[in-house]
């Protein structure tokens, strides 16, 4: 059985799919890109803060359905630009210091809004 998880302190799903849905134990966390969700606005800065204010939506999920950043084991991260992995890894290694989880990472072409970076992530209890 699935369940859809929703929290006010992450951004809105802009389009037809759920922030998280839960299923067997499993959470699976749609991309996030930098939007505060206090103001609908992209966060200000660079990769560095762009990455934080991800895995800070990333964690406002987490904990809305009861896990944390200990339970993920899986992260695909989506970057505008490869030459800024230094710098986003840097923050990224910040929020996982303990056994990371499994975590690819891929340059694209453009990402919504025109933000830097885009993190999807799984989490298992």
């Amino acid at each position: 059985m699935k369940k859809v998880i929703h929290t006010d302190k992450a951004p809105k799903a802009v389009g037809p799919y759920s922030q998280a849905i839960e299923a067997n134990s499993m959470l699976f966390i749609s991309g996030q890109i930098p939007v505060d969700s206090s103001t609908g606005q992209v966060v200000e800065g660079g990769i560095k803060e762009q990455t934080r204010q991800v895995l800070e939506n990333v964690g406002a999920i987490l904990k809305t359905a009861g896990y944390s950043y200990k339970d993920v084991i899986k992260s695909t991260v989506f970057l505008d630009n490869m030459e800024n992995f230094a710098a986003m890894n840097e923050v990224y290694a910040s929020y996982y210091p303990d056994a990371p989880p499994a975590r690819s990472a891929f340059q694209v072409v453009k990402l919504p809004l025109g933000v830097m970076v885009e993190i999807e992530t799984i989490a298992s209890k």
